[in-house]
């Protein structure tokens, strides 16, 4: 991290997906508790996260507006992935389309959360569904992520339009 300050360059740690063991592996950076520890290991502005909505929010207890605001706030976002999930009553999950009805994350939320607190990085449509017949790398398809960056610009335009405060809109990645 000093190396990384010095350069200005900010780190961004992502975190496990999913948040929760695996093989019965426990995961490190899991909820809000992890995130702070995270960025107290070393207490700079170079060392920030990806928040990913869909990793976090695989695992309901994580309120994904309000890591947005603590650690957005702190300026210790640093990228973005803004994707959602169906999670199950049994806690299975799969990746949804991005927008707010068809998963378990309120994506318009979450996006009002990056303006409230002027968030000024990057943001992607994180992951994608293989639709329309494409082929390619699961969980990565294009004509879907597309679709996700343009519900999701939709929803900054409309919280820039309508929320009290403006903020700049995030760079694409």
């Amino acid at each position: 991290i000093p190396v990384a300050e010095e350069a200005g360059i900010k780190m961004a740690m992502h975190p496990d997906d999913p948040p929760r063991p695996i093989f019965g592996l426990p995961r490190i950076v899991k909820n809000r508790d992890d995130l702070a520890r995270l960025v107290k290991i070393v207490d700079s502005k170079a060392n920030g996260i990806t928040l990913c909505s869909g990793s976090l929010g695989a695992d309901l207890c994580n309120n994904i507006p309000s890591l947005v605001r603590e650690f957005g706030g702190q300026g210790r976002i640093h990228f973005g992935h803004l994707r959602n999930v169906k999670v199950e009553e049994d806690g299975t999950f799969y990746e949804s389309t991005h927008n707010s009805c068809d998963g378990s994350l309120d994506m318009a939320e979450i996006v009002k959360a990056y303006h409230d607190v002027g968030f000024e990085g990057y943001v992607r449509p994180d992951h994608g569904r293989m639709i329309w017949g494409e082929t390619g790398k699961p969980g990565y398809g294009l004509y879907d992520r597309a679709l996700g960056a343009v519900y999701l610009n939709g929803l900054w335009e409309a919280v820039s339009k309508y929320a009290p405060a403006a903020a700049p809109a995030p760079q694409p990645a």
